[in-house]
Formats: structure tokens, C-alpha cells, sequence
């Protein structure tokens, strides 16, 4: 039985689209019932950890564990180190940093998720606070998402790639694959930054390579955006592959014999 703390992506894994990923509630019961030191994280820039309990509770599933968002993290840093922040995130977000927006002298550009609203002039306008001397903070750098009912579209992350490549700067991720972000999850649950971990994603590169380069025990599962076969690069970073929650289950309960 697993002995270490887990930690569990968020879409993909245990929301699928806009629904529940089969299996949830049992899964969710498993953790309970061994009382395995658990969080929830999601890489979104769309929304806080109080909107995510509020789905659950709106789909009358049950959660005990935290739950922690890249959103919520990215408040709490610049909060912590700026006065001034110029954020492009989605508008139902911005309002958690109404005290700091500034987008005339800002002493750091916050990227999250503005989906559509990606455009040259956007881009244009981070370019140039960057090029002078402006901090760079990514809440994420995924490369893309799957948006329900609209399919895989990009996200994020090659806009910010872009950026860092036109003013020769890299950017503060805050987000996964982000060693802080990882272990923020692991503070919240009081869990040793340090001591090894169990992660459970869909993201080869968000949550298997960064979790793995901390020395954790990976589950892939096959729910979300990696399909079957995934490419040999990422072998390495995977220790076991699971088609569904029950699979994990499976896994987390006798995780010293499972194979991938």
C-alpha cells in the first residue's frame, strides 16, 4: 500500500471535459478510508481552489483532500514580491489582483490562461515591458489543452516561449512542472518537500517529467491528453500506466510490485 504523499492532477485525471471522471467517488473513498496524505492540483490559470470545490460539491462528490491552483500560487507570489504586476489572465480571475494591477510601469507581467484573446498586439505589449526590464512570471507553460466541446487548441505556453525567445529572458514559472509548485502542494499537506511523492497525471510533460526530476513515482493515465502509444522520450519519466482511476487504485495498492 502506498506510503508516500500523493498528489493528483486535476483535468484529465479526475474531471474529464466537463464531467467527472468515472470512478471518481470510489477513488476518492479509497483515500479516505487508508487515509493517504493526499492534494489535488490543477495547472489552470482559469480558476481558484474554491471554484473547484464548489464543482465537486455542485456534482455531489465528496472531497476531503486540498486542493491547490496555479492561480492560487501565482497571487501569493507576486502578492509577496510586487507592488505593480500587468496580469493577462482570464477577466474572471483579475479581480484576485486588483490591488496590484498596473499596466502602464509594471514591475512584472503575469501570463495565464486568455484562450481567444491571444492576438499580435498582445503580444507586442508583454514584448516591450519585457525588453525593458520588466519581470516575466508564466502561471503555466502547457502547450496545449483540451477545451470541452472545442477540441485540442494552444495553449499558453508557446506565446511565452515566443517572448522569452524575442527579449533573450526566462520567465518565473510558477505552475507545473515548476519544482515550486510541486512542493507548495506538499507543504499544504504538511508533507516533506524533500521525501519522495506519487503523482497521478495526463501530462507527459507537466506532471510526469517535472514530478520525475523530483524523484517521484509516476502514473500516466490515459483519460486526458496523452493517448497510447506515448513517444519513448518520455519512458524514463513514467514508472506505471493506468487507463482509468480504477487502474490507479490498483496501482497505489500494491505500488511496490505494479508495472507500467
Amino acid at each position: 500500500m502506498i506510503n508516500k504523499p500523493l498528489l493528483i492532477d486535476l483535468d484529465g485525471v479526475l474531471r474529464i471535459g466537463n464531467s467527472p471522471a468515472h470512478g471518481l467517488q470510489d477513488f476518492l473513498s479509497f483515500i479516505d478510508k487508508y487515509n493517504i496524505n493526499s492534494c489535488i492540483l490543477s495547472n489552470s490559470s482559469l480558476y481558484s481552489s474554491n471554484v473547484v470545490y464548489n464543482y465537486f460539491e455542485d456534482h455531489s462528490i465528496k472531497v476531503k483532500i486540498p486542493i491547490i491552483t496555479a492561480i492560487d500560487s501565482a497571487h501569493q507570489y507576486v502578492s509577496q514580491k510586487y507592488k505593480r504586476v500587468a496580469v493577462f489572465c482570464d477577466e474572471k480571475v483579475k479581480p484576485m489582483f486588483k490591488e496590484l494591477l498596473d499596466y502602464q510601469n509594471p514591475e512584472a507581467v503575469l501570463i495565464g490562461d486568455i484562450g481567444n484573446e491571444w492576438n499580435y498586439k498582445i503580444v507586442q505589449q508583454i514584448f516591450e515591458f519585457v525588453q525593458n526590464g520588466t519581470e516575466l512570471i508564466a502561471i503555466h507553460k502547457n502547450k496545449f489543452w483540451n477545451k470541452p466541446n472545442v477540441g485540442t487548441q494552444l495553449d499558453a505556453g508557446p506565446f511565452i516561449h515566443a517572448i522569452e525567445f524575442a527579449t533573450s529572458s526566462q520567465a518565473t514559472l510558477i505552475g507545473k512542472p515548476s519544482n515550486l509548485y510541486f512542493r507548495s502542494a506538499l507543504n499544504l499537506i504538511n508533507a516533506n518537500e524533500q521525501d519522495p511523492f506519487v503523482m497521478v497525471g495526463d501530462d507527459l510533460d507537466s506532471d510526469m517529467t517535472g514530478a520525475s526530476k523530483l524523484d517521484a513515482e509516476t502514473i500516466l493515465i490515459y483519460t486526458g491528453k496523452t493517448k497510447k502509444p506515448f513517444p519513448n522520450i518520455y519512458k524514463p519519466y513514467v514508472n506505471y500506466t493506468a487507463n482509468n482511476l480504477y487502474d490507479v487504485i490498483k496501482i497505489l495498492k500494491n505500488l511496490n510490485t505494479a508495472k507500467g
